[in-house]
């Protein structure tokens, strides 16, 4: 279907629940000072925009670029979404496309839930065969979001057994100080473990100590009560 973002946003307002966005401003933390702060919300599910991208792939590369520079939460979701499927669906030429306008659009991808539905499906698949070095680049910014983008886009190695961005990636930021960093990187070790164990405890009994609680917590969610008890109590 071919819609202008205009027209995309007319839609969405429409779809738009009050007592959602009210909700909505509490759970993304939007308050002063808080990693979301200033963000608006329409109060859209995201079951309902999974079923409007699917509805929308026919939308033009830059309308879906318009719609993601919105001021709007679901808007840039949305967005999103439609850029994930054209970089699915593309060839060569259309995934360069995205992956470059994705990553000249961080700004606009400033949230967790942002970064998790698209970085491991653009970033991560675009680099697979190339050069990998803007994931390090990513990760030494100064924008918490590009650093997590780096994180996440590593998945798309993890679950083809390639440990070797995360676990590097997880030593520079090791010391990260941002709580939605420590969880990405806690995470991602997680998924290392859960497809070679060994690998992961190698990386832990090397880092665990000096790792913030919130990182170990999250990489070592999956062990037994008795190895998490080791971990935490720095008797591994």
């Amino acid at each position: 279907m071919q819609l202008d973002a205009a027209a995309i946003r007319a839609r969405l307002q429409r779809l738009g629940n009050e007592t959602i966005a009210a909700h909505s401003l509490r759970f993304f933390k939007t308050g002063p000072g808080e990693y979301g702060a200033g963000d608006q919300f329409l109060g859209i599910r995201m079951p309902t925009l999974r079923k409007l991208a699917s509805e929308l792939r026919g939308v033009s590369l830059t309308e879906t670029l318009h719609t993601l520079q919105s001021p709007y939460h679901e808007e840039r979701m949305l967005a999103l979404l439609l850029l994930v499927a054209q970089f699915q669906k593309g060839g060569p030429e259309q995934k360069q496309a995205v992956y470059e306008a994705y990553l000249a659009q961080t700004r606009f991808i400033n949230n967790w839930d942002l970064v998790d539905c698209s970085a491991r499906f653009i970033v991560g698949p675009y680099l697979e065969d190339k050069d990998r070095r803007q994931l390090y680049t990513l990760a030494a910014s100064s924008d918490l979001w590009e650093r997590r983008i780096a994180v996440l886009a590593t998945y798309h190695y993890i679950t083809r057994h390639d440990f070797t961005d995360i676990l590097q990636l997880a030593e520079i930021l090791l010391q990260d100080s941002e709580d939605l960093i420590q969880k990405a990187v806690g995470w991602m070790l997680r998924e290392v473990g859960n497809r070679d164990k060994a690998s992961e405890e190698t990386f832990l009994l090397k880092h665990y100590r000096n790792m913030p609680r919130t990182m170990l917590r999250y990489a070592i969610e999956k062990f037994s009560t008795e190895e998490r008890k080791q971990y935490l109590q720095g008797l591994r």
